[in-house]
């Protein structure tokens, strides 16, 4: 693999380099599914480089299940023992979600057809799709991504609030740009014309204007 990921990119460990990394974390020692998390072919997920690391591999993610204790575990693994999987979508990973979900799923999958985008979940639905163990609860949070070009249609903004504020859990999330930036959608739907937003990518968080991040108003 070559370091070209991007955040949210999903990975695939070779489990002979995941048992010599777990070696050198004693204390993860005992936590469940860790052990046989890359023989079972369960994903980690590029995050954003936090300050003071200096290792030149990957930064990775991975969050632990609610029933173990919803521990967050970073770690960096050098490219080589890395192999990319294709992220599912939010059509592919419904199915997984609660039952009182579905109409506020189905709303979210129209808007992106009218857009021609293809939101994917991050947070609890995805990891509970790819990995089958359970995350999800009634009060879990919907994590999606919007790839978008730039500039973002303040429409399609003003829908994903419209679904948000009838929806039984909280949908949150980030416009995910071309060249792999996030930005949070609430916070550039709010944002004033001439003001900024947090624009987060795999080597930081750098303010952006939000002029030219999305479209103008009319009115």
């Amino acid at each position: 693999m070559s370091d070209t990921s991007r955040r949210h990119d999903l990975v695939r460990v070779d489990p002979v380099a995941w048992a010599a990394w777990l070696k050198t974390r004693p204390d993860l020692a005992g936590l469940r599914h860790l052990e046989r998390w890359a023989e079972a072919g369960r994903p980690l997920i590029v995050r954003r480089r936090v300050p003071g690391e200096t290792d030149p591999g990957i930064p990775l993610g991975l969050p632990m299940p609610p029933a173990d204790g919803k521990r967050r575990i970073g770690l960096i693994l050098p490219a080589r023992v890395l192999i990319p999987m294709a992220a599912p979508d939010l059509a592919g990973t419904c199915d997984h979600a609660p039952a009182t979900w579905q109409p506020a799923i189905a709303s979210l999958l129209a808007l992106g057809r009218d857009y021609g985008l293809q939101p994917r979940p991050f947070g609890s639905l995805l990891w509970q799709a790819v990995t089958g163990l359970t995350y999800l609860s009634e009060t879990s949070d919907l994590d999606l991504l919007w790839p978008c070009q730039e500039p973002v249609p303040t429409s399609l903004l003003a829908g994903l609030a419209a679904i948000a504020a009838t929806a039984p859990m909280r949908i949150d999330g980030e416009i995910l740009l071309p060249d792999g930036t996030g930005l949070h959608w609430r916070e550039l739907r709010d944002a004033p014309a001439d003001g900024s937003v947090l624009a987060k990518g795999r080597h930081g968080v750098t303010l952006r204007p939000v002029a030219s991040l999305r479209e103008p108003v009319t009115a």
